[in-house]
């Protein structure tokens, strides 16, 4: 499976990236970075640092500075730390790993050299994405599919996490996230509703760190400022694993439930980055979900295979 991996680096980004590159059955093509859990030149700079500690051969590309919106952000500081990886100390890195030129125009090359055969995980703002879309609407239609961790639907009371309505990558670039919706690929969001359900308490956390060796224990130290979150805000003995939810998507969409819909992104107001479905078994319709494609979203997942799968596979040599 060749898979474009776009990304915000993040704690919860490094986890999926370690989980891809333990993965022989997935051929990653490329590592886009996007501003979110840090500005552009910390996310990429992350990204080429996980790339060398993780022995990913894919490129590193860097990818959009400003969200369409054009709205500026807080970082979230309080979540990912200072340099996004949760202030572990961190190592002059090898920038030999950045491939020129930017991450849309990545993308629109890759879709075009692989035409039906690429999954772009975008576990980050979409705003990559839009552009590759507005630059090429065609490509499109040559996506296998796309699976982004995003947006939260109400699904067991889960609602957003930046605000009440809105999940932190929508909200981040509500835009971007409406047009990729939009757009004639096959979407499907991997949303706070199951990712939630994904959580990584102490002792998984210390399992972690003994079966994956240097890898786990790395990632044991990013989590400690991410644990720490999830302690005062939620009240967790651990933390939610998103980012790495997306890739188990890709390798075993039967174990998640799904719905399927047309879905409208709000783009500003007091709701903006609120994800709506309006499911296909509804009967009538609306004007501002006319003409979308039905896209689907995740409503379900059996968390013990992905925690199983997940600890199996970053413990393997």
């Amino acid at each position: 499976m060749k898979i474009i991996f776009d990304t915000d680096p993040g704690i919860d980004d490094a986890m999926a990236l370690l989980y891809l590159s333990k993965l022989p059955e997935i051929e990653l093509l490329g590592i886009t970075t996007v501003v979110g859990n840090a500005d552009i030149d910390t996310t990429t700079r992350n990204a080429l640092f996980l790339k060398q500690q993780f022995g990913l051969e894919a490129p590193v590309v860097r990818g959009a500075g400003k969200t369409l919106d054009g709205v500026e952000k807080a970082e979230p500081v309080i979540v990912h730390g200072l340099n996004g990886l949760g202030d572990i100390a961190l190592p002059a890195v090898d920038e030999s790993g950045l491939a020129p030129g930017e991450a849309s125009q990545f993308i629109i090359d890759t879709l075009r050299a692989h035409p039906g055969e690429v999954t772009i995980v975008a576990v980050g703002r979409m705003t990559n994405l839009a552009l590759a879309l507005r630059a090429a609407p065609e490509v499109a239609g040559l996506a296998r599919q796309v699976i982004i961790m995003g947006g939260a639907f109400g699904y067991r009371g889960r609602s957003g996490n930046i605000t009440p309505a809105a999940e932190a990558n929508i909200h981040g670039d509500p835009v971007a996230a409406d047009e990729i919706f939009a757009a004639d690929w096959p979407v499907v969001a991997v949303g706070l509703d199951v990712t939630h359900d994904i959580v990584l308490d102490t002792d998984y956390l210390a399992a972690l760190a003994r079966d994956a060796g240097e890898n786990g224990e790395l990632l044991r130290q990013m989590c400690d400022h991410y644990a720490r979150f999830y302690k005062e805000i939620m009240g967790l003995s651990g933390l939610v694993g998103h980012d790495l939810l997306a890739v188990t998507y890709a390798l075993f969409p039967d174990w998640f439930e799904t719905r399927r819909g047309p879905v409208l992104v709000v783009r500003d107001g007091i709701a903006v980055g609120q994800t709506i479905q309006m499911p296909e078994t509804r009967k009538g319709g609306h004007p501002a979900w006319a003409g979308r494609p039905s896209q689907a979203i995740c409503t379900g997942v059996e968390a013990a295979r992905v925690l199983a799968h997940f600890r199996e596979v970053t413990g393997r040599p």
